[in-house]
Parts: structure tokens; sequence; C-alpha cells
């Protein structure tokens, strides 16, 4: 332990929930339903609810799926719109958690520095510093890391050629700067995902031009964004009309995803006749919309009531298809020859992927790197004892892969109560193959692979796709099969 730690004598727990965001609320929720006789804290590194929803701030910063399936299964989303800001988001999250009490179990201002393992004591030692500089230390009997996929502190360094030689604004959106005018300037977003389609129309509207800069085009795909409009809705009570609405978006959405994946020929000649519709007689579908990959090889790109492409039937916002050739101190050069000139540049090229935020692991006194693991159906990780993670879908809202590892763990602490057993570590066989956890064709997410955990290709270290099996699965099927178990005397659930 830090000799400079403090240990309080209120601060042991059952369950310890690193993260107030989705994940977090979540899983805090799902213990005090199933597991009420269970002490548990959430530690918040920042001073508010929300994750990721409350650290960006650019923008129009919005989620990038619907709110009905990305909201919780026991606090509907009943807001009439699909797709929402982040600050609603948060306001949602908070609400959540203030309805059902969570709110009571949350510290803010705590960032966990390093979580370590003794078998001796059968718990986890947090050391947790405080926004004044104080360590202190926590027990937990369990973990749960509901910290996201990405690090917090660092944004990706974008690798883009000359970038140096640049000398206006460079702002990756997730530091966007608070009090950044760019009313009538020039900005050139270099990306092409849900963050670059989301800015383009919202800085549209003050900026003198905005080009979106690609070197290959993503599927984006125009959608109602009203809510709630439904006969079920004029005729069912509000809570029922909006659990309906939550089963609706998560069907559809997974029956989109596999006919894109069984008809993608089909899927691409569709996705891109709808875009079509909605371009101007300039802009040309292809090359800006014609993706190199398969729909849904990467996430399609939602455009709620096709503001993307209101943006570009006006005069001050462009779509490019090229690749750079260098920079110098006003323009970006490309391959063609061809120049952009630029006040400011965003740089929307995705996130450095990191499980586990920045905390140090260690078991009994050796260190445990979270990227040599592999997943137990993708919710703990080999040779680490009493820990979980939440992770998302590619093809389904993140909430519904967070919900499925809660349901998973809070089984698994009843079984751990039941026989009296106090810890319980994965087990990896000999015959296991690693695969990447996500099957995503995003450049960012093939470049993080190596930084993240592994699934494997059989038994209960495969990865999860398909929900409805997963949900299934969490809740009737084995809860000992790949882990072993370990009972410790005076030690207890």
């Amino acid at each position: 332990m830090d000799s400079k730690a403090i240990r309080q004598v209120d601060s042991v727990y059952d369950v310890v929930v690193v993260g107030a965001g989705i994940s977090g609320i979540n899983a805090a929720y799902r213990i005090q339903q199933k597991l009420p006789s269970l002490t548990y804290a959430i530690l918040e590194g920042r001073d508010s609810f929300g994750g990721t929803w409350d650290l960006f701030r650019y923008p129009g910063i919005r989620s990038d799926t619907d709110l009905h399936s990305f909201g919780f299964s026991w606090f509907p989303w009943m807001e009439k719109r699909a797709i929402a800001d982040g600050a609603s988001i948060v306001r949602y999250l908070r609400n959540a958690a203030e309805k059902e009490g969570i709110d009571r179990h949350v510290q803010f201002k705590r960032s966990v520095l390093s979580a370590s393992w003794i078998s001796a004591e059968q718990s986890w030692s947090l050391m947790v510093e405080t926004d004044s500089g104080v360590t202190i230390e926590y027990q937990a009997r369990f973990l749960i890391l509901g910290t996201g996929y990405y690090d917090y502190k660092e944004p990706l360094e974008p690798q883009i050629p000359g970038l140096s030689n640049f000398k206006g604004q460079v702002i990756h959106p997730q530091s966007w700067p608070e009090q950044l005018d760019y009313t009538d300037k020039e900005v050139v977003i270099i990306g092409s995902g849900a963050t670059a389609i989301t800015l383009l129309p919202n800085m549209a509207k003050k900026a003198k031009q905005v080009t979106l800069l690609q070197r290959s085009p993503t599927y984006i795909l125009s959608i109602d964004n009203s809510a709630g409009n439904t006969w079920f809705h004029r005729l069912l009570p509000e809570l029922w009309s909006f659990k309906i609405s939550r089963w609706a978006f998560i069907w559809s959405t997974a029956i989109i995803f596999y006919l894109c994946r069984a008809f993608p020929n089909a899927s691409r000649s569709r996705l891109q006749r709808w875009i079509a519709e909605e371009l101007p007689v300039h802009v040309p579908v292809d090359p800006h919309f014609t993706p190199l990959y398969r729909p849904w090889d990467q996430r399609i790109c939602f455009s709620p009531n096709g503001d993307f492409f209101k943006a570009i039937r006006e005069d001050n916002a462009n779509v490019v298809t090229d690749h750079i050739s260098t920079m110098n101190e006003a323009s970006i050069v490309l391959s063609s020859g061809k120049q952009l000139k630029a006040d400011i540049i965003v740089t929307a090229t995705g996130l450095k992927l990191k499980v586990g935020g920045r905390i140090h692991f260690t078991v009994d006194g050796e260190a445990v790197e979270l990227s040599d693991k592999i997943a137990w159906r993708t919710a703990m990780l080999s040779d680490v004892p009493n820990l979980a993670f939440m992770i998302g879908y590619v093809n389904a809202s993140w909430t519904l892969g967070a919900d499925t590892t809660a349901h998973l763990v809070c089984r698994l602490l009843q079984h751990m109560q039941k026989k009296g057993k106090t810890s319980a570590v994965p087990r990896l066989p000999n015959h296991i193959k690693p695969r990447p956890m996500w099957d995503l064709d995003a450049t960012y997410v093939k470049k993080a692979q190596k930084t993240m955990p592994k699934c494997g290709d059989s038994g209960p270290w495969r990865g999860r796709t398909n929900y409805f099996y997963d949900l299934w699965r969490a809740k009737n099927g084995s809860i000992t099969a790949g882990l072993e178990f370990s009972a410790a005397e005076n030690v207890k659930y």
C-alpha cells in the first residue's frame, strides 16, 4: 500500500464500480435490484454523471444510436426524439440515478490510480486519488469497470503529414475549447465517422465554409428523428408505449444489420439510392458516398432529419474525398494537387482505445496488462479474479452490451453467495485461439487491436454479436464453465 494512502473504515465495499456513465449507473441498478444485501460504491473521476456525454463538448454532440435502446430498460427514454444531444443524455442519466437512489452511492472526483488483487484477503485494494491530491485506499470484494473503451485523458494523436506546418488552430473533438469561436472561419474536418458527420451541419451554421475531408466515405442514413407518435402511443399508457418503442428500435436495428450482412450488394445499392435522393445535383454519390467496404463492416452513421444532407445543399458545406499530401501554413495540400484553405482543422479521426482507463492492475504483486488477456463471456478476463468490464456492441447500442454483462455479473455474485465462494477467476484452455473483440473495419479500431483484450474462438470465450442470444445466455447459460472458484475462511459476500 502507498505509504501516503489513507485507509478509511467506510471505504470497504462488496462491489466497487468505476465510472458514473451509462455502464456504471446500469450496473449499480442491477446490483441493488438483484443483490440488495451487498454494499457498493461508484467512483467517478470527474465531477458529474455522464461519462462520454459529459466529457465531449463539440458542437452538436449527440448519440449515434437511438435513445430508446441506448437508454435503460428500467428507466425508459420518453422524449419524442430518437437521437438526442449530449446535455440531454447527461440530464437523463442524472434523473435515472436520482430516481433509483443510485446517486447516493456515487463519489465524485475519485480517480482510481491502481487496483491490486490480494489473494490472502480475497479482495481488491484500490488506490484512489481525490481532487485535493489525497490518496485513499478502498477495498472491494468485486470490481466492475464502467470506464468505457477509450482513453479519457489523451485523444488519439492524428497521423497527418505536415500537420506541424499548419499555423492555424488544430482541434480534437475530445478536447474542444469551450470558447472556440469559428464564426466566419474556414473549417476543415478530417474524418468520415459519426463525429465528423455530426460536426459538419452544426459548424456550418456559423462558419464561413466547412469542408469534410475524407480518405474514404462512410454509409450515412437519414432518419426521421421524431418518436412517440404511433397508434400504440396514443392508445397505451405512456410507460408501456415507450417500452414498446425500445423493443421496436432494438429489433429494427438488428434486422437492418443482418439484412446488410446477408445481402451486402443489395443493401449497398439501396443505401446509395437513398443518399442520392438527399444530395444536390452538383454533388456526386461516387466518390464521396461510395464506401469501399460492405454495409456494417463499419457502423452506419445516422443523420437525424437529414441534417447532414441539408447542410451539403447549402453553399457553405461540402465534402472532399482525397488523401493529404502535406500541409503548409494556411492550407491542406491534397494528393490531387488541390489545396484546401483552413483557419481551423478538426481532427475527427477516431479515439485512443483503452479498456480500464489508466488504472495500473496487479494480481498478487504481478503486473497485469489487460490487452494480453482473453475475455470470458466478453465480461471477465483470463487469470484476473473478481473483475468485470463493460463493453458494448458494434451492431447495437452500447447499453445493451453493458446490461448483458450486468445481468451476468449479478448471476455470478448470486452463485458465489449461494456456494460460499469468495473469488472467481477465468482460466483459459490451451486450445483457445484469440480473436479481435470488435469485428469492425474502422482504421482506429484496427490500429488499436494490440491495446485491447481479445476474445476466443469457442465456448464461453467467443465474442458477442447477437444481443438476444447473449442476454438469454447471461440469464440462463452456465455460470461456471471456464471459471475457477475459491473460498476463504472469514471472507464472504
